[in-house]
């Protein structure tokens, strides 16, 4: 379906049976955000919020909630999109079937943006006041965009060619921004909008920004697909959407004549305010800390705007359904971008930068008997400096010559790597490095540490899946549970310090020590805290989320008879992962009891939402 607005793309999903209307009147601080949880927790459709409180705007939410729903939306194109990003990987492909590939290149026509007038394109001018002020999570820091298209212009080479749109979050009100003057502008590191920064910086002279709100499906989309450096994001739109980006110049600012809302400002060198906190799609709220500061020149909004949004949190949500539908138009492009490697998939349940897997090759000393990682270190490598993916903070990179690995599926990929692994030559640190902005297991921000975790060969163990006998007898750790094969996690006191968590370790590793045969097949321990793991079909990401979110490999990895020789560390299974929470820790995400409660009104009898409540498949 070609949609040349949101309206054509809500009437359609609503006549399909993907969208319902919430009748009556919502506050945007806390309730619609909480509806919009419940709901996508049901696996439910996208909501049409018709009475915001405190706005005259309607507002819509869960648009991309689920795979199929975004599939839908995007249902008569999404092949040839497909085929678009096969034609770039393999272009010879158009030589050998150009009649088959005829109507690919047509549509390439539509990414092509197309300029149009502002005038015409029917937008007023309003203050940021009057824009939905939605407040997502009990501790953030004020109302936020969470579905944004930020728009800037290379100042070297400007135009929309050369252009970059993100989807950074712009917190609207609060802390110490200017109402109706300022807002706050979060862009995390790795991302093109840095690069026109740090170019208008240099020339002294202000970024202009255009964040753009609404509009047909494929302009979000755009907005957050990975795509190849300098291709613009517009194009991409153009193409997915059957419909060229149309756009205009209004004092000297990009417009987007589709959109339903448009912010224009400027962010001057070296100016910030603290922005935050926010709840954040690693399940903690990112604290406050300062971020670039954008002056407000003008916001306009059509008539009958409506607003999108979404809220992140604790995976999954909105945006894991994001992340598969990114996976099945360009999952093809990984390798033949980074040679050898089949597959990379960046772990959702740990909110992504976390927890990378990947699937290589060793095909350099096919002759060896003795098969160990090498090229798979190489591919670490390439994989570590290619763009967000640089961001990972724990890798584990394997191979099959059998060709049957998937890192999509966690619990085989897991248990491959583990029955595997040696842990005296297959772990490899990188230390003081950056990692992912809303990451907070680590030094500072932006800093932390990294493992690759590269295994290969034959299998070295049979992984256990039974307790051992004396750990139920151990009085310094509480409530183990087997979290999967070979990995057992252990209940322990709240960590206080560092030092002090290096005796509390050289206690358990003692203990271990003197059971050790108890302890065979057991690759990972894993020591946790204020969590109760339950043998639920959720124990799996579970066991993902706790251990590689409060983890920092640098401070947090230990290990039986640990040591260091010739500066590469290891240890004797099995490893331990300290996944306690830290002081310097982020807040857990949780809705408050008040607002849960306040919501039951619209799944009542009556309410909007309690035709959900009788559907059995939303239960």
């Amino acid at each position: 379906m070609s949609y040349k607005s949101l309206h054509e793309c809500i009437d359609d999903l609503e006549k399909n049976g993907h969208l319902i209307r919430i009748k009556e009147e919502v506050d945007p601080s806390l309730e619609m955000a909480a509806l919009h949880l419940k709901v996508f927790a049901q696996g439910g459709p996208a909501l049409l919020f018709e009475k915001v409180k405190g706005s005259n705007y309607q507002a819509v939410s869960n648009l991309f909630g689920t795979l199929e729903r975004s599939k839908f939306m995007f249902r008569q194109r999404f092949e040839k999109m497909q085929e678009l990003v096969q034609l770039r990987n393999n272009p010879m492909q158009a030589l050998r079937h150009p009649l088959r590939y005829l109507s690919t290149g047509l549509a390439a026509f539509k990414a092509l943006p197309k300029r149009g007038s502002f005038s015409s394109a029917g937008f007023k001018e309003i203050t940021i006041s009057d824009l939905p002020q939605i407040k997502h999570w009990p501790m953030d820091g004020g109302a936020y965009i969470t579905l944004p298209q930020v728009y800037t212009e290379d100042i070297e080479k400007p135009g929309v060619m050369a252009s970059n749109v993100g989807m950074y979050r712009i917190q609207l009100s609060g802390n110490d921004f200017i109402k109706d003057k300022e807002i706050g502008l979060h862009y995390q590191i790795h991302r093109g909008i840095g690069v026109h920064q740090s170019k208008s910086n240099k020339k002294g002279l202000p970024l202009k920004v255009s964040i753009f709100v609404g509009g047909p499906p494929s302009h979000h989309l755009a907005a957050v697909m990975p795509l190849p450096e300098g291709v613009s994001e517009l194009t991409f739109a153009g193409a997915l959407g059957n419909r060229r980006f149309r756009y205009d110049y209004k004092d000297g600012y990009c417009i987007s004549l589709d959109a339903d809302f448009v912010i224009t400002g400027e962010v001057y060198p070296n100016e910030t305010k603290p922005e935050g906190p926010f709840g954040d799609h690693l399940g903690y709220y990112s604290l406050k800390h300062p971020f670039p500061l954008m002056r407000v020149h003008k916001v306009y909004a059509k008539e009958k705007g409506i607003w999108p949004f979404t809220v992140v949190g604790r995976p999954p949500q909105e945006d894991t359904a994001f992340g598969a539908l990114i996976h099945e138009i360009s999952g093809s492009a990984i390798p033949h971008e980074i040679p050898g490697v089949k597959e990379v998939h960046a772990v959702d349940a740990a909110g992504v930068h976390p927890l990378l897997l990947a699937v290589g090759s060793e095909r350099y000393t096919p002759y060896l008997a003795n098969k160990r990682p090498a090229e798979l270190l190489t591919q670490a490598n390439r994989i570590l400096g290619t763009g967000q993916l640089s961001l990972a903070k724990y890798l584990f990179i394997s191979s099959d010559a059998t060709k049957e690995l998937n890192c999509h599926d966690l619990g085989g990929f897991f248990k491959h790597v583990f029955e595997r692994i040696d842990l005296q030559r297959d772990l490899h640190f990188y230390t003081k490095t950056t990692i992912d902005t809303l990451d907070y297991s680590g030094d500072s921000l932006n800093e932390g540490s990294k493992l690759v975790i590269a295994a290969y060969g034959d299998p070295l163990r049979e992984l256990s899946t039974v307790l051992p006998e004396s750990i139920h007898h151990c009085n310094f750790i509480s409530s183990p549970v087997m979290l999967l094969g070979g990995v057992i996690g252990l209940k322990m006191d709240k960590f206080t310090s560092y030092s002090a968590a290096r005796i509390e370790i050289d206690k358990l590793e003692e203990w271990i020590s003197s059971v050790s045969g108890e302890f065979k097949g057991i690759v990972q321990v894993v020591i946790y805290d204020d969590f109760e793991f339950k043998q639920t079909t959720k124990l799996l990401e579970d066991y993902i989320w706790i251990t590689y979110t409060r983890s920092n490999p640098s401070h947090d990895i230990y290990g039986i008879h640990e040591r260091m020789v010739n500066k590469h560390w290891s240890c004797d299974a099995p490893m331990i992962i300290d996944a306690r929470k830290k002081p310097h820790h982020a807040p857990e995400l949780k809705m408050d009891e008040e607002t849960t409660r306040k919501i039951e009104r619209f799944c009542s009898k009556g309410g909007s939402l309690n035709s959900l409540r009788n559907n059995k498949n939303l239960q």
